[in-house]
């Protein structure tokens, strides 16, 4: 959530920022600028009736010690039309304060300044590009035919049980899956970050810690007896770790790691673009979290974005990292960075990660503070990745990686998987 002293100090600073996203935000940002001037005189008002409050009652009782009962009993005749005039201007500072934070939860982070410009995926700019794109042999397939051939993966099975989206993992197929998510955890802990097991349903207060509620409430699972939601990424239960937190300086940055099965209803219309294991309403997913010195969180983005890099040089996998525009980035995002692998079988590329700097966004919403040095609080940072999202990484090693005799498995799984290749 942007800061209401900053909007207030930066209104056209925001709607042209705003701009970026193709959001039209001025009418908004006026709103609420308007919301909170009323939201601030009133509590001068409530205060000043309080203030006053509080000297009568001190006047009241200098006069009932010096005797003078009458004097006191017209003080306190004040004292309860103040009391009533209190509990309306709370109530009422109450409802303006409501109704500011709905509307702050309206606006998204405001994009970093090397964003592009640009309204779709189309206008996302390639920053990088590694990798060889295998040539196949006659008649290589893509991964939804191959998991059929080799009795991997079955979707209709996963049908029958709940429904399209849901697939079974089998055989070599759920020991790839299992080594995979292994892999993952092995190298972000390597690499410093903290494995945590964190619930796979959160509560409403999450949802808007992070920023999925408002804005996703349609796209998440939602159990409505309990008022809990399925989590769409391990980022939301993650990142709360840290809700209502003040931290030391001392003790940023901190870096976690957690493995979760994902839930999202929004599996996409028909079509070779979301077949197979290309989208899923449940999946798994390895995510790296980290909370940041605001000095330092871009730097940080930095590293993430090498970390998976790393990752996917391993795997041999072809791979090429885009900046989104403004119109393609998700709503809490200041800076994303998405990788996709290449399917040579589907001739197209996949989005296997993303890695987003969130700035003061979550923080602000989480009130996620350290202490400076100067023992002033501070909202941190808050940066998250993908690390990676498993369904299309499967994908890409399936396709990839097929041959005549089968699908070979990457090198450095094979420890993990316990077997060279899949026939």
């Amino acid at each position: 959530m942007l800061q209401i002293a900053f909007i207030r100090e930066n209104q056209e600073k925001v709607i042209q920022a705003l701009a970026k996203r193709n959001l039209d935000a001025k009418t908004v940002v006026e709103e609420v600028v308007e919301l909170d001037e009323r939201r601030r005189a009133t509590q001068v008002e409530l205060d000043n009736i309080l203030a006053e409050s509080n000297k009568l009652s001190k006047d009241i009782g200098e006069l009932m010690k010096a005797g003078e009962k009458s004097k006191a009993a017209i003080l306190k005749e004040k004292t309860v039309s103040n009391k009533e005039k209190s509990k309306k201007l709370a109530e009422q500072a109450d409802e303006i304060a409501a109704e500011l934070t709905e509307k702050l939860y309206t606006l998204p982070n405001l994009p970093a300044d090397i964003v592009p410009e640009g309204k779709s995926a189309d206008d996302n700019l390639n920053v990088f590009q590694a990798g060889e794109i295998p040539v196949l042999h006659e008649g290589a397939q893509p991964h939804w035919e191959l998991v059929k051939k080799y009795d991997i993966i079955d979707f209709e099975l996963g049908n029958k049980i709940t429904g399209a989206g849901f697939p079974v993992y089998k055989g070599k197929g759920a020991r790839l899956q299992r080594a995979l998510i292994n892999y993952f955890l092995d190298k972000n802990t390597a690499a410093g970050y903290n494995e945590v097991q964190v619930p796979h349903l959160v509560n409403e207060a999450s949802g808007y810690g992070t920023g999925q509620l408002p804005d996703k409430e349609g796209q998440m699972y939602h159990a409505t007896v309990d008022n809990l939601y399925l989590i769409p990424t391990a980022e939301v239960p993650v990142t709360n770790l840290f809700r209502d937190v003040l931290l030391n300086e001392s003790e940023l940055p901190i870096l976690t790691t957690a493995y979760t099965p994902c839930f999202r209803r929004e599996a996409g219309s028909y079509g070779a673009h979301v077949r197979g294991l290309n989208r899923l309403h449940q999946f798994d997913k390895v995510e790296i979290v980290r909370i940041e010195h605001p000095e330092k969180s871009y730097e940080a983005l930095d590293g993430m974005v090498e970390h998976v890099k790393g990752i996917l040089d391993e795997l041999k996998l072809p791979y090429r990292i885009l900046r989104l525009c403004g119109g393609d980035m998700g709503f809490t995002s200041a800076l994303t960075y998405d990788f996709e692998v290449f399917s040579t079988a589907q001739d197209r590329w996949l989005e296997i990660s993303s890695v987003s700097n969130f700035e003061t966004f979550q923080a602000n919403r989480l009130k996620l503070r350290f202490k400076d040095k100067d023992g002033k609080n501070q909202l941190a940072h808050t940066l998250n990745g993908s690390s990676l999202a498993l369904p299309r990484v499967l994908a890409g090693i399936i396709e990839n990686y097929q041959t005549p005799e089968g699908i070979v498995i990457p090198e450095v799984l094979r420890p993990y998987c316990g077997f060279d290749i899949i026939n």
